[in-house]
């Protein structure tokens, strides 16, 4: 399914991901305390550093952790769901926040000070699923999507589904649908996708949010939930993380975008999907149904969340720093890591502006070094 041959999962791929999600999306790589409390975790600038939310981000920031362990930067990060993550970030118990969808106006009220926001990533949402004898080629657009979702459509050879799909023999096997159960990021980026093409789905789920009213379905904690759950489950469907989808050998389907085209996810459609949209000068992004006629359609976006001054919001000098040393090698080296793990870095012009924006940090007012 996937496009470009440079795209398929590469044996270190694979390696890597496997151990990342082993670890049940969660980084401890050292047995430190809260970086709230201010003590650094060694000597010579050594500090950790605290994080929660995104699942969608975890392998990315669990790799880079691990890479920063021999330059001094401790990295514990709980993969809580973006909506979890923020709720964090707000109370004041982790240092920076994992978010895919970028934060409301009210959740930067509820916090302890001005956010800066920085995109880190794109990834394509896919729609995996486990159809008895159809490995590769299924095709699907928006509404049928959403008449899945809304449980309308029940069987694998319901007529939505077999007129975009002449030539292949679809089972009358039901269909299960598997969604996110925490407040995820995930879930915004594939609602908001399913809103732009159903009004019947918006009126039964509600606006695109973290969490929305799911009309049916099971569901599961987590990407790798999700991921689980259609892998023991025949005949089901549901939407995870490209890297979950090809940690797992999900057969994903190819979607509909907005210029008409049926668009596999790969590592090039989620980069062209980045390609053609506003970026406003907050940074706040979005990605889903990007104009790029060559995107994947369901491609979200992935942000590290801060305070701009993380120091006024409770984080001492030493983990402040290495907060911004954090940002500053996954702008660098962890791009790289990124597309060994199965994402999209980001393009020249967008990078440039998180280095900018990377410099305004302050703690007490005055510009980190």
């Amino acid at each position: 399914m996937v496009a470009n041959e440079n795209d398929k999962e590469k044996p270190l791929t694979r390696r890597i991901s496997a151990a990342l999600l082993a670890l049940g999306a969660t980084l401890a790589v050292a047995a430190c305390g809260s970086s709230s409390n201010g003590a650094p975790a060694g000597g010579g600038g050594d500090a950790t550093i605290d994080g929660a939310g995104s699942t969608f981000a975890a392998p990315i920031y669990q790799q880079w952790g691990s890479n920063l362990r021999s330059q001094g930067v401790t990295v514990n990060y709980n993969a809580t769901g973006s909506g979890a993550g923020i709720a964090q970030l707000q109370a004041g118990t982790v240092d920076f926040a994992g978010s895919d969808p970028a934060e409301k106006p009210s959740e930067v009220q509820a916090g302890k000070g001005p956010v800066a926001q920085f995109p880190i990533a794109f990834g394509a949402i896919t729609v995996s699923y486990d159809v008895p004898g159809v490995k590769t080629g299924l095709k699907l657009d928006g509404k049928t999507l959403a008449d899945i979702f809304l449980g309308k459509v029940k069987k694998w050879n319901d007529p939505e589904i077999t007129e975009l799909n002449p030539g292949i023999s679809l089972p009358g096997a039901s269909i299960t649908v598997v969604h996110r159960s925490d407040s995820s990021g995930t879930t915004k980026g594939f609602a908001t996708f399913l809103s732009d093409y159903s009004p019947a789905w918006t009126a039964a789920a509600g606006k695109p949010d973290k969490t929305v009213k799911w009309p049916t379905g099971t569901g599961a904690s987590g990407n790798s939930g999700v991921a689980a759950a259609i892998k023991q489950t025949q005949g089901a469907i549901g939407y995870v993380e490209q890297a979950y989808a090809l940690q797992n050998g999900f057969t994903f389907a190819a979607v509909e975008n907005s210029a008409g085209r049926f668009v596999a996810p790969s590592l090039g459609a989620a980069s062209a999907a980045a390609e053609g949209i506003t970026v406003p000068g907050d940074l706040a992004i979005s990605t889903i149904n990007s104009p790029n006629r060559a995107a994947y359609p369901i491609t979200s976006q992935t942000f590290i969340v801060v305070y701009r001054d993380m120091c006024k919001a409770g984080v001492s000098k030493p983990v402040a720093s290495a907060v911004k040393r954090f940002i500053s090698y996954g702008l660098g080296a962890g791009q790289g890591v990124e597309r060994q793990l199965d994402y999209a870095a980001l393009p020249a012009s967008l990078l440039a502006k998180d280095r900018a924006q990377l410099g305004t940090l302050t703690c007490n007012g005055s510009r980190l070094s």
